[in-house]
């Protein structure tokens, strides 16, 4: 099967960038795993809503309903992503998995469960969410309670009255025991290291707006000046256990760490419905030991430890450009990486530019 570009994957960024391709008239095929667009977005917990401000969140061509709320939830953004395929008429082969790719001559010959297709071009825009990762901790086998990845998490329901220790202060971790404080439960937070902190609005400004006007500020003057600001915005967060990494806000965006977007989580931790613990140093039967030698009880433990993109396990290393988006390397090869950077500006703000300026490299070459 003979085609331009092979796009791997049907979340918003392989949808962006094979809309843009259709604009510019490129031949495209688009494969994905699952059995419809936007698999990783049906998965997320019920309560989920965008961080970032729907008029800078939308793909290209497409604004997101002016129905919709300033922050848009999940079940509004899967039916903005299938709207947006349908317009552009972006039919995808689901239920194919690449299990390889590899060069010949001045191709590349994506293998899948489905057979072989031929491309000139690859994107792979499967997301940084394709794997969940689960870290081990010593007695977690003998630990009576519920263990799971926060993938696997839907609503607090099942938790309402129950101690539930959250592994993880990122955004997920951060908003997941939110979501079991406001609903009954008794969460923990365990955090192992420094963590940055931001809240969704800073005066009343969205914080992305407020990310994309610091953007062109030196890091050194955004690193010393923040602190001081979120200090005012949120309080010292260290009386309560939260500390901030010696690192600044940008350069831990640089090396992939984005800073946990406050909705309401703050607030339920100095009211004390949020309890905040240090790092685990194992399980027991009934619950768990943390790093400051303190033990205590738990019903289950929801794993907020990240994820990594998976791309790895089909694209061999001499194939991979050195970044997402366009860049020199991406450029020579062939392939392109879509949606694997994640700033503060907003991931699908991102999308949509890298989008753009992919399918116009392509159609240039």
């Amino acid at each position: 099967m003979d085609t331009n570009v092979v796009i791997v994957g049907a979340g918003p960024a392989g949808l962006a960038v094979a809309a843009c391709l259709k604009k510019a008239g490129q031949d495209f095929i688009i494969l994905e795993r699952a059995d419809e667009v936007a698999p990783s977005w049906r998965r997320h917990y019920r309560r989920l809503h965008l961080h970032t401000v729907k008029s800078l969140s939308s793909l290209p061509f497409v604004r997101f309903p002016r129905s919709y709320p300033r922050y848009v939830p999940r079940e509004k953004v899967v039916a903005y992503l299938e709207a947006y395929a349908e317009r552009f008429g972006l039919r995808t082969r689901f239920g194919v998995t690449v299990k390889s790719v590899r060069r010949e001559g001045e191709s590349l010959l994506v293998q899948t469960d489905a057979g072989l297709f031929n491309a000139r071009k690859i994107v792979v825009a499967t997301g940084n969410n394709a794997q969940p990762v689960m870290p081990s901790f010593s007695g977690v086998e003998a630990f009576g309670g519920k263990v799971l990845h926060s993938a696997a998490y839907t609503e607090a329901a099942p938790y309402v009255g129950k101690n539930v220790l959250v592994v993880g202060m990122g955004n997920t971790g951060a908003e997941i025991a939110l979501d079991l404080a406001e609903s009954g439960a008794h969460p923990t937070i365990s955090v192992r290291k420094g963590v940055h902190i931001v809240p969704r609005q800073l005066f009343g400004l969205p914080i992305q707006m407020v990310g994309i006007a610091s953007r062109p500020m030196p890091r050194a003057l955004n690193d010393w000046m923040f602190p001081k600001i979120l200090d005012l915005a949120l309080g010292r967060l260290e009386r309560y256990g939260i500390v901030r990494p010696k690192q600044g806000i940008l350069q831990g965006i640089d090396a992939g760490r984005i800073p946990v977007i406050d909705v309401g989580t703050v607030a339920a931790i100095k009211q004390g419905r949020i309890s905040i613990a240090p790092d685990v140093a194992g399980f027991t039967r009934d619950g768990v030991k943390f790093a400051d030698g303190v033990e205590k009880k738990f019903d289950a433990a929801i794993f907020a430890t990240g994820y990594r993109p998976g791309y790895d396990a089909f694209l061999p290393a001499e194939l991979r450009p050195d970044k997402s988006g366009v860049n020199a390397r991406a450029t020579q090869l062939g392939i392109y990486l879509l949606g694997f950077y994640n700033p503060v500006t907003g991931l699908l703000r991102e999308i949509g530019i890298e989008a753009q300026a992919v399918a116009k490299d392509i159609a240039r070459r």
